[in-house]
């Protein structure tokens, strides 16, 4: 058995490339062996709270009962099929459970493997959308900040994240407007959202007819370290962005699924995009799928017998038949009235549990919205991936809690079963561990 484990970690180390990961030869990974609700089990029998739910999938937990049940009932039918000139039940019945819960006038679903590619799909749709028409546009236009996936077209439209120096001479130019972080008690925040109107209104004045469309992560920005705008100021930018009959793409692949305290965060905002991209907890976290749904405006461009206005994409997995059975367990989980219920309960505790953390004088910029929570620390590197951010997250794997910093940036977006006892206890590590920084 001790040859076996040795043989795993060798090949661990020798073979694996990880995502977003700096190597280092002294950092042994943990080799999960099951996992149950909020909580994943090692080889050596320590528990740990998933207390960012695996880069935010599993928004049920793992091994969720109903989620589990639908995989295995479809793997005994078939699995994936060519979904070109065929289709099937879970497809068809993810489009029609999907599109419920959609804007009426978000009607058309273009399916695909994931985040990046549900975004990847929609700057695709928006550009051709304008060349078909007779009226090809140069520009997006988005947030400073953003961050989209890892595609080059994702890439783009998400360069100033910070993630993506070593490709900056391959991405193409966007026009940016200033994104108004903000956080519990900002004296500033009004000031901030005037700045980025006024750059708004300055971008849209000289490039208005040559932007082909708004992307943005609506309210929160997630991986540049979970920044928050105010619904009423996002609300003020897309209206003003759609008198300039410019399509707008709310890239929903965190924030969906219950996230912000709605079941999306364009609900929050009171405002419809023209293309929404989904991903993540889509499938609860069991298998990856994408979708990138649009408005009945932009498809209908597209309903032609010219091959030249076909969108030209497509993934050898489109539509999987065994994620799509995932994913439509999963929605009919939110069936439940329970589930918005449990999240009201976690925003709670994290309003509670935040602001004890207020008091440590190390903490700053807390903020709370939905199932998310974070804060910065203060006086260390912002970068991701720093010294800092590094010995914090296996200070806190030490204690058995799954937290992975932004560089300064801690947060917690936990799946809706936890328990609130391990919330809170996880509160009390945290606090104890920042006390003395």
């Amino acid at each position: 058995m001790k040859k076996r484990k040795n043989n795993l970690k060798n090949v661990d180390k020798k073979a694996i490339w990880r995502p977003f990961t700096i190597y280092d030869s002294s950092i042994r990974p943990i080799h999960i062996v099951r996992a149950k609700n909020e909580t994943l089990f090692d080889n050596k029998g320590k528990e740990y709270l998933d207390l960012i739910s695996s880069w935010w999938v599993n928004i049920h937990g793992h091994v969720n009962l109903s989620i589990t049940k639908a995989i295995k009932k479809q793997l005994d039918q078939f699995d994936q099929i060519l979904f070109t000139d065929f289709s099937h039940k879970p497809a068809s019945d993810l489009a029609k459970k999907i599109i419920q819960v959609m804007p009426r006038d978000l009607c058309r679903i273009f399916f695909s493997d994931n985040g990046s590619t549900a975004v990847e799909v929609s700057l695709k749709i928006a550009w051709q959308y304008w060349v078909n028409l007779g009226k090809k546009r140069k520009y997006f236009l988005t947030f400073t900040g953003g961050y989209h996936g890892d595609t080059f077209g994702s890439m783009s439209v998400g360069h100033s994240s910070g993630f993506f120096d070593s490709f900056k001479d391959l991405l193409f130019q966007v026009k940016e407007v200033p994104f108004p972080h903000t956080w519990d008690r900002d004296s500033l925040v009004n000031k901030k959202e005037k700045e980025s109107f006024k750059r708004l209104e300055h971008i849209l004045r000289n490039n208005s007819s040559n932007i082909a469309a708004f992307i943005c992560e609506p309210i929160v920005q997630g991986s540049s370290g979970m920044r928050v705008c105010r619904p009423s100021f996002m609300k003020k930018i897309v209206q003003r962005i759609k008198k300039e009959n410019i399509p707008v793409i709310f890239d929903e692949v965190m924030t969906g699924f219950g996230r912000t305290g709605q079941m999306f965060a364009y609900q929050k905002i009171g405002i419809n995009p023209d293309i929404i991209c989904l991903s993540k907890g889509l499938t609860g976290g069991a298998l990856p799928l994408g979708l990138t749904i649009c408005s009945n405006r932009i498809s209908k461009v597209f309903e032609s017998d010219d091959p030249k206005k076909m969108l030209p994409h497509g993934h050898s997995y489109t539509a999987n038949p065994i994620s799509c059975s995932a994913a439509v367990a999963s929605l009919d989980l939110f069936k439940s009235k329970q589930i918005f219920k449990k999240i009201k309960m976690i925003e709670n505790i994290h309003r509670k549990r935040i602001n004890d953390l207020s008091n440590l004088e190390c903490v700053e910029r807390t903020r709370v919205i939905g199932l998310i929570a974070a804060f910065e620390v203060k006086g260390v590197s912002k970068n991701y991936g720093s010294e800092f951010a590094r010995n914090l997250k296996h200070k806190f794997l030490r204690r058995g809690l799954i937290i992975r910093p932004l560089g300064n940036v801690v947060y917690l977006m936990p799946p809706y079963c936890i328990k609130p006892k391990n919330l809170h206890r996880s509160y009390d590590i945290i606090i104890a561990l920042l006390s003395n920084c």
